[in-house]
C-alpha cells in the first residue's frame, strides 16, 4: 500500500509528543501494502533528513503490535532493527487503549501507532551473492535468538487462512492456473511437516524490507524492517520466502517478461544461513516444494489485496498494488524444478 489513513499536522504533533519527539513534517512512504507509513522530520532535523518512521497499523490489532515491540527489543542487540520508542506521556489524544498494556503503542480509532528510529542505508535495487550470504546469516540469527521467547505462540500472530483465499480465488482463475496452485498445495501438504523445525519467523523478508550500505563497494546490511507478520511457522518456509525475493530478478509481467531465478544467489544464501543454523536433512529435502509454496502464498496475498481494495473502494495514486502474476510465474518455475528433480 502506501497511505490509507489521513492525519493532520496537529494530530502528528500530538502523537509525536507522546513519544517525546518534536514534530515538524510528515512525509508519506509509498512502499508496502498493509500499513500507513510516514517519515517524521523533527524540529532538530536538517532538510530531507527524517529521524523516525511513524506507522499506523491498518489491519493488525494493537495486541499483535505489542508482541512485535517485544520481539524487536529482543533482537536489537544482535541484528540491525528499529525498536519502537516508549511513550513519555499518556495516550490522551487517541482512542482508549485496548487490553494490551504495551508502553510502545498509542491508539487512533482502535488502531495502533508506533514511532521507531530511522535506520541508515537504502533499499537495494539488485542483490549480489554476497548480500544473499549476509541475509542467510541474518535470518538464521533471527531464528536462533527468537527461540528464547517462549512459548513462541504467545508472541507470534496467527497465520493467515490462505486456504480460504485459495478457495475463493481459484473459482475465477483460468483452469491451468488453478491446477498449478492446487498441485503445489497438495505437494506441500504431503511433506513431512511434523518433522520440520518451527519457531518465530519473519515471513516477509523481501529486499524492500531491508536496508544496506552499498556505497564505495560496501555490501553491509544496516536494517531489517516490518515485523508485523512474525508468526510461528516452519523455518524452511521463512527461508523460502526470503530466497524467492533475494534470488529473483523481477521482470514486467504486463510486458510478458518472465522472472529470472538465480541459483548462485540461492546457494550463497543457504551457505550463509547454515553458518549460523545448520539445516536438517528434512528441511533440505523440503526446500524445493517450499519455494513453490512460498510463491503461491504471495501470489494469493497480492490477489487478496486487490480483492479487499476493490471491496472497500480503495483507489487512487497513493495505493500501490504489486503484480500477482510475477509470483504466479515464480511458482510455475519452482514447480517445474520440482518435476525435473523427481524425473
Amino acid at each position: 500500500m502506501s497511505v490509507y489513513t489521513t492525519l493532520s499536522d496537529d494530530q502528528f504533533t500530538d502523537f509525536c509528543q507522546m513519544f517525546g519527539v518534536s514534530f515538524a513534517k510528515a512525509i508519506p512512504i509509498t512502499q508496502g501494502i498493509k500499513n500507513s507509513n510516514w517519515f517524521i522530520q523533527t524540529k532538530e532535523d536538517t532538510a530531507d533528513s527524517p529521524s523516525y518512521v511513524f506507522t499506523l497499523f491498518e489491519e493488525r490489532p494493537p495486541e499483535d503490535i505489542a508482541k512485535m515491540a517485544t520481539i524487536l527489543n529482543r533482537l536489537k542487540d544482535t541484528l540491525p532493527v528499529a525498536a519502537p520508542l516508549a511513550k513519555v506521556a499518556p495516550d490522551t489524544k487517541g482512542s482508549a487503549p485496548t487490553k494490551d498494556s504495551s508502553p510502545y503503542l498509542i491508539h487512533h480509532e482502535g488502531k495502533a501507532i508506533t514511532l521507531v528510529p530511522c535506520l541508515s542505508g537504502g533499499h537495494p535495487k539488485q542483490t549480489t551473492p554476497n548480500m544473499c550470504y549476509s541475509m542467510g546469516e541474518a535470518l538464521a540469527t533471527l531464528h536462533n535468538v527468537l527461540q528464547s521467547l517462549t512459548p513462541a505462540e504467545d508472541y507470534g500472530v496467527p497465520l493467515y487462512p490462505w486456504d480460504q483465499v485459495r478457495d475463493r480465488e481459484t473459482q475465477f482463475m483460468p483452469a491451468d492456473e488453478a491446477q498449478l496452485m492446487n498441485d503445489i498445495w497438495q505437494s506441500y501438504e504431503q511433506l513431512p511437516l511434523d518433522s520440520l523445525p518451527k519457531g518465530l519467523c519473519h515471513l516477509d523478508m523481501f529486499a524492500d524490507n531491508t536496508l544496506w550500505d552499498l556505497e564505495n563497494g560496501n555490501e553491509k546490511l544496516t536494517g531489517l524492517l516490518d515485523f508485523t507478520e512474525v508468526s510461528v511457522e516452519h523455518y524452511v518456509m521463512d527461508i523460502a520466502i526470503t530466497i524467492n525475493d533475494f534470488c529473483t530478478t523481477w521482470g514486467d509481467a504486463n510486458e510478458g517478461e518472465t522472472v529470472h531465478f538465480n541459483t548462485e544467489k540461492k546457494q550463497a544464501f543457504i551457505e550463509g544461513y547454515q553458518s549460523k543454523r545448520p539445516l536438517s536433512a528434512a528441511e533440505q529435502q523440503a526446500l524445493p516444494v517450499m519455494l513453490a509454496m512460498a510463491a503461491v502464498t504471495f501470489w494469493l496475498l497480492r490477489l487478496n489485496v486487490i480483492y479487499y481494495n476493490r471491496e472497500q473502494g480503495r483507489t487512487g495514486d497513493s495505493i500501490m498494488v504489486k503484480n500477482p502474476d510475477l509470483m504466479k510465474r515464480l511458482a510455475a518455475y519452482h514447480w517445474n524444478q520440482v518435476g525435473v528433480k523427481n524425473r
